[in-house]
């Protein structure tokens, strides 16, 4: 009965917060939901709400109340877990909410904070979801490699694992292309080999080199050379 009253009250909240012109955006931005799952309310109010929530400890409450109406709901959502948690309540709500995810938008904004002690758990949690079905939950497992693991020396393992996806989803392949450009800005020397060989489909090799050149991380002379190597 609580958690009907609190989505019933978040509703309304977010209701009396409409921005129609931001839905509009929002409709172009992220064209594969429902237009009538959107309500159109600014990320600075939402982020107000989770933090309303967390400050009333409701987050428990709302991330059992699945599935969501709104995709502002799943936006709040996303906050939430992206806030610090016990680890293994973490990676509990995680797995319950990744089939959820509908869009680049929810995926992208869910970045739980992991300590280091829990990175090598972590990336076996990663390694099941890159086997996922699911577009968005492989999408996360890549986003995952890229804003946890490329910060080490050495970064070939997560590269080999990042490459030997093969999908035709996509996000799936927007993500890998992300990933792979931020690589380079991150290990050049490991990571151009794998552009190099050309063994990347089409649409991540293009993809990749496109947004490496659109980078400013990237040197001048390593954007002349990536368009050489263009499919």
């Amino acid at each position: 009965m609580f958690s009907i009253l609190l989505k019933k009250n978040l509703e309304f909240k977010l209701l009396e917060n409409q921005d129609l012109k931001y839905k509009e955006f929002l409709c172009e931005l992220i064209p594969t939901i429902d237009p009538d799952t959107i309500i159109g309310v600014r990320t600075p109010i939402l982020r107000r709400i989770s933090k309303y929530i967390i400050k009333n400890n409701l987050q428990n409450v709302f991330l059992t109340a699945l599935p969501h109406k709104y995709f502002e709901e799943c936006q709040i959502h996303s906050m939430l877990l992206s806030n610090k948690m016990e680890y293994q309540n973490l990676i509990k709500h995680i797995n319950i909410f990744l089939p959820y995810i509908d869009n680049w938008g929810t995926c992208d904004t869910l970045i739980p904070k992991i300590e280091e002690k829990n990175l090598e758990d972590f990336y076996i949690c990663i390694l099941k979801w890159l086997k996922s079905n699911h577009e968005y939950t492989v999408r996360f497992g890549v986003y995952m490699i890229m804003k946890n693991y490329f910060k080490k020396t050495n970064i070939k393992k997560y590269l080999d694992v990042i490459t030997s996806i093969r999908s035709d989803k996509y996000y799936v392949n927007m993500m890998i292309s992300w990933a792979l450009a931020e690589a380079l800005y991150v290990n050049y020397d490991q990571t151009i080999k794998y552009i190099e060989n050309k063994k990347l489909c089409k649409q991540v090799q293009n993809k990749t080199i496109q947004k490496a050149i659109e980078s400013q991380k990237i040197s001048q002379e390593s954007k002349e050379y990536l368009k050489t190597l263009k499919k």
